[in-house]
């Protein structure tokens, strides 16, 4: 199994504008051969107040793929590019981290 985190920071304010975008993509992508998980996510508290400050214009990506070959694929997917392009004005960096289990 593949891991992945992808951290994407975002124009301030565009949270929402990115997310909307990203609900039609989503289908697409959990759909893909090898797809385990696809999910957006956003900080939460775990104190009040919180120790670090949470990231309003971040969305992490968290995603589990059944090979490294299913992520490459999913990477240069049709829709992945086009949602690319749509979302390009919207995004100020994304980090994406790819991980697999300790054997």
């Amino acid at each position: 199994m593949i891991y992945v985190v992808a951290t994407i920071e975002l124009v301030a304010g565009k949270r929402e504008e990115f997310l909307a975008l990203q609900r039609s993509l989503l289908p697409l992508v959990r759909a893909e051969a090898g797809c385990i998980e696809y999910v957006p996510t956003v900080d939460v508290a775990l104190s009040d107040p919180p120790k670090t400050p949470l990231r309003a214009d971040t969305i992490i990506m968290q995603e589990k793929w059944e090979t490294l070959a299913h992520l490459k694929a999913h990477a240069v997917a049709p829709h992945m590019n086009d949602f690319r392009v749509k979302s390009k004005v919207l995004v100020i960096h994304t980090k994406v981290e790819v991980f697999e289990p300790v054997k």
